[in-house]
């Protein structure tokens, strides 16, 4: 049963005062003003969870400064990850455009017969049409002065300007002839890499709308490969942190190219890990077994 919504409007000293009252101890002020004065106060509350006995009652001993530790920690777990979103996207950009162009030319991706039935080519092509004529891109605008074709560019222009949901929804629908070269080179079936995509996609748009990550639980959670070694006690779960991690570590590892960026990323999470603020049960809010720095998957060359 719900109620209408009743709370009203508060200053930043009011939400001070109330933290305090829920037992937060306030260790600066002045620096907890200049705080909301940029945070909003429900983006802070997702991050006191972690240091409450019951909701709105903190463990006793709690400061303000541990959980804006936690929100910074989360802010630059957030970067991590998103960096390594958009190294592995150029690399899928680069492949998909160079396999698809050498089957169906430079327009084949216009030719609804080359996906699957179910592919809704329609709207994604208008929707890949209706990006082309808003984008203010060097390239596009050459094209358009240039060419009778636009609207519709080449698939390797055309990668560049689509969206990842874009790639996602595309490497779903092609046939599995189209597929093939993208899982070989990221050895990965055709399934789960349609599963990694369309993950990815989801917590990409996560960063960039600066959403909690450390802890949560993801609402579109990964297909996994069938091996023990992505499985519990090696894997605890699917829906968590740990999962997206030991995928982006798979997929940069057969991107050529990025191996010196891979070993360093690697290197970052894990010091970025250590870092973490001393919360008991931290490591497993992110999925992450004892040993996980040792997972294949995360060491692999």
């Amino acid at each position: 049963m719900t109620v209408p919504y009743g709370k009203g409007w508060l200053s930043v000293d009011d939400q001070i005062e109330l933290l305090a009252l829920r037992g937060l101890l306030i260790d600066d002020e002045a620096g907890a003003r200049e705080f909301f004065s940029h945070v909003n106060y429900h983006r802070f509350d997702n991050y006191c969870r972690a240091f409450e006995s019951s909701r709105h009652v903190f463990f006793p001993g709690t400061s303000f400064t541990e959980v804006v530790a936690l929100y910074d920690f989360d802010g630059s777990l957030r970067e991590l990850l998103s960096r390594a979103i958009r190294v592995f996207e150029i690399d899928l950009r680069t492949i998909l455009a160079s396999a698809w162009g050498e089957h169906h030319g430079a327009f084949g991706h216009r030719i609804g017969a080359n996906f699957f039935r179910t592919f809704a080519h329609a709207d994604w092509l208008a929707e890949l049409q209706g990006e082309t004529i808003r984008s203010r891109e060097f390239f596009i605008k050459h094209y358009r002065e240039t060419y009778d074709e636009f609207p519709d560019l080449p698939i390797w222009m055309a990668v560049e300007i689509m969206p990842m949901r874009w790639l996602s929804a595309m490497f779903a629908g092609m046939k599995a002839k189209d597929q093939k070269p993208l899982i070989e080179r990221y050895e990965v079936s055709p399934v789960l890499f349609a599963s990694w995509l369309h993950h990815l996609t989801y917590v990409y748009n996560l960063t960039t709308h600066h959403a909690r990550i450390w802890d949560r639980l993801w609402s579109v959670s990964p297909k996994l490969p069938r091996s023990f070694d992505w499985m519990p006690p090696s894997l605890p779960a699917q829906n968590r942190l740990f999962a997206t991690l030991l995928i982006l570590s798979h997929l940069l590892a057969h991107c050529p190219r990025q191996r010196a960026f891979t070993s360093l990323w690697r290197a970052s999470i894990e010091s970025h890990i250590d870092t973490m603020p001393p919360i008991t049960d931290g490591p497993a809010r992110m999925g992450l077994p004892g040993d996980w720095k040792n997972h294949p998957d995360w060491i692999a060359p």
